[in-house]
């Protein structure tokens, strides 16, 4: 939590950018000091460079993505984020905001994996050495002692979105640090009826995913960049082979996975998320940082953070927040 530390206090007037270089983790680190200040408001609109010098770089992968690159790794992937840094273009992306039921609030602008992809994440850790490889390792290993999770799983589908502001009940119980969630409802209270609640309770992962690339070799969403205000919804049903997986695995560095139309696959974008495990089991992965296994929701906040990138791909965009730099250059 050092970097977390540093942006609480730095003074940001002296810099035109912050430019993280490591992998996701320090990144998160940075939001969340960002968001930890009391002029919050202003230093989350300070701009964000990721460079590459992590394990699983999925940010910056996400980012050499949008920009039109082929996919690579390495030296190849810093070079390129280094290239967009020298271009000095920014584009809105979107930031998650997380709630959990020991009242912790927290900011995610990757990922928040509960299950098999939190397990291989963290458990590899002892491999870091191994850098990418790591994480196949850690897929093998899991693998051959597959675990099954219980728990429920809630969401808000895009089609069903309701356009509203923070009800007074909303801002009435909300920490004004940060966003106002208001999609959410508390924890202790069940889903709102329009939310989808998934039947199932058995699974083997449920996935969060703001961005494309869950590492630099994890093509995870095909589909292409979130909307503003949305994010990629995965989760795998108990029941799935270790054979099926394990192919699912290896397609996603191509972004084929899909292709497979698993039936125990399932995804669909959303815009918040209800997540409680029932045995208190597994941990979950925010950003490749550790978190304890306890229920948790979030919702997505539209075009909340300014990041170097290239982006080419159309963005369907809604009307910039109040506070947020109207400008598209570094």
């Amino acid at each position: 939590n050092h970097a977390r530390e540093l942006v609480r206090v730095e003074e940001l007037g002296r810099w035109d950018a912050l430019v993280v270089m490591s992998g996701d983790g320090l990144m998160h680190e940075v939001v969340n000091g960002l968001m930890e200040r009391p002029d919050w408001e202003t230093a989350i609109c300070k701009p964000l460079c990721s460079l590459p010098a992590g394990s699983g770089n999925a940010l910056a992968a996400s980012l050499n993505h949008y920009a039109g690159y082929e996919q690579v790794t390495n030296e190849d992937l810093l070079t390129n984020c280094t290239l967009l840094l020298c271009r000095r273009l920014l584009a809105p992306m979107n930031l998650l905001s997380l709630q959990t039921a020991s009242g912790l609030r927290l900011f995610s602008v990757l990922s928040l994996a509960w299950g098999f992809i939190a397990d291989v994440d963290l458990e590899s850790e002892r491999f870091r050495r191994l850098g990418e490889m790591r994480f196949t390792l850690g897929t093998f290993l899991r693998l051959a002692a597959l675990r099954v999770y219980k728990g429920t799983l809630a969401y808000l589908p895009v089609e069903r979105v309701v356009s509203q502001g923070p009800t007074p009940a909303v801002v009435a119980r909300q920490n004004r640090q940060g966003p106002m969630d208001a999609h959410l409802v508390p924890l202790h209270e069940p889903v709102p009826p329009h939310w989808t609640v998934v039947p199932e309770q058995d699974f083997v992962l449920v996935l969060a995913l703001l961005h494309t690339h869950l590492s630099s070799e994890m093509f995870a969403a095909p589909m292409g960049r979130c909307p503003a205000g949305t994010m990629h919804l995965f989760y795998v049903r108990a029941g799935v082979s270790r054979a099926m997986l394990l192919r699912l695995f290896l397609a996603m560095e191509k972004g084929k996975h899909m292709d497979y139309d698993c039936p125990y696959l399932v995804y669909v974008p959303v815009v918040a998320f209800r997540l409680e495990p029932k045995d208190g089991k597994g941990v979950f992965a925010v950003d490749g940082e550790l978190m304890i296994s306890e229920a948790v929701q979030g919702q997505v906040h539209p075009d909340y953070i300014w990041m170097v990138s290239g982006c080419v791909e159309p963005q369907p965009r809604q009307k910039p927040r109040q506070g947020a730099p109207q400008r598209e250059h570094l």
